[in-house]
């Protein structure tokens, strides 16, 4: 007599489920700003490869220290961005501060007193344009383009030349620097560069200002639908770009160590590419504030190369910009439609 044997169901036999193999996919949020830092490394990497002294930790140090007022400009441009708007006077509004701080300068204000009356001014001129927009429903290019055209008009208003900052108190603070290890230098104004940086992604990410800004520029109306204060949150960004960009005109002064109508003109196209090429959607909702630093960084890149070629135009940096941009808004649009 034989006796068979039980037969063994594998677990696809029997119906039970498989265990599902984990595939790693990054988010399509991140996709951006992770080829802005691939491009970053891609870059730097060909100028190490190719010039002698390029990777220096200088070099690097440097990056942050010509494009600091850059740095805090992108800032405040990434908060606009974020709610799906633009502000084109931020560069105006960089020449005014340089013109209203060698102005109060050479008449004798004390130093501390100019730097709060150009930071008041700058939060001033972007809370105008923020109520404008809100208020009266102004699409956001036509007021920041008035308000670029004032800014830069109320520039030569005061002086039609340039006016020399002389204060010994700018004048330390310009030429003061930092030293770090490895024979490192840079400047105070990278410090605040990156003070508003931190600020900055703390705002984004850990308050509810923060939320509200990516809620705006995700669904305006599903925002308001949830109760949240897209008027006020509107309006706020408006004022935080003001305030950077007269930090950043501080900062601009700093660095030439005048002021002059005719500075930072185009510097607002320089911050949008920033932003952009940073990974920051432009019809808002998605980007990242370290996503515009890096954003700074490759600009900085692409003309430091070029300075080390020494035989390429500076409109190199343009072209090669311009072909950046492109590509990430295309990246930009396919990432909205997937999500779509």
């Amino acid at each position: 007599m034989t006796t068979e044997s039980p037969t063994r169901t594998s677990p696809e036999d029997a119906g039970a489920p498989t265990p599902k193999r984990r595939s790693f996919a990054v988010p399509p949020r991140f996709v951006p700003i992770l080829t802005t830092f691939a491009l970053f490394l891609a870059t730097f990497g060909v100028g190490a490869v190719r010039y002698d002294g390029f990777a220096s930790g200088q070099v690097v140090a440097n990056l942050f220290v010509d494009n600091a007022f850059l740095i805090v400009l992108a800032v405040g441009m990434t908060f606009v961005i974020l709610t799906g708007g633009i502000d084109l006077s931020v560069g105006s509004v960089v020449a005014l501060s340089t013109m209203v701080a060698a102005s109060t300068l050479q008449a004798g204000w004390p130093a501390p007193l100019v730097i709060v009356a150009v930071l008041v001014l700058g939060a001033g001129f972007g809370l105008l344009t923020g109520l404008v927009i809100h208020h009266f429903d102004v699409q956001p290019f036509i007021a920041t383009l008035a308000g670029m055209f004032l800014a830069r008009g109320l520039c030569f208003l005061i002086d039609v030349e340039s006016i020399s900052i002389k204060d010994d108190t700018f004048r330390d603070l310009a030429t003061g620097v930092i030293e770090l290890p490895g024979d490192i230098r840079i400047t105070y104004g990278v410090v605040v560069a990156l003070l508003v940086v931190a600020v900055a992604v703390y705002v984004l990410h850990r308050t509810r200002f923060g939320r509200t800004v990516y809620a705006v520029g995700g669904s305006e109306h599903s925002a308001m639908l949830m109760g949240l204060a897209t008027g006020r949150v509107k309006v706020g960004v408006y004022v935080i770009s003001g305030l950077c960009s007269a930090l950043g005109g501080l900062l601009f002064a700093l660095y030439m160590l005048s002021g002059y109508g005719l500075h930072a003109v185009g510097m607002e196209l320089d911050a949008i590419a920033a932003v952009v090429i940073g990974g920051t959607v432009l019809s808002g909702g998605a980007g990242y504030v370290v996503g515009s630093v890096l954003g700074v960084l490759m600009l900085g890149t692409i003309q430091t190369i070029i300075s080390f070629e020494g035989t390429l135009s500076s409109w190199w940096t343009k072209i090669v910009v311009g072909a950046l941009l492109l590509v990430f808004i295309v990246m930009q649009r396919a990432i909205v439609r997937r999500r779509s």
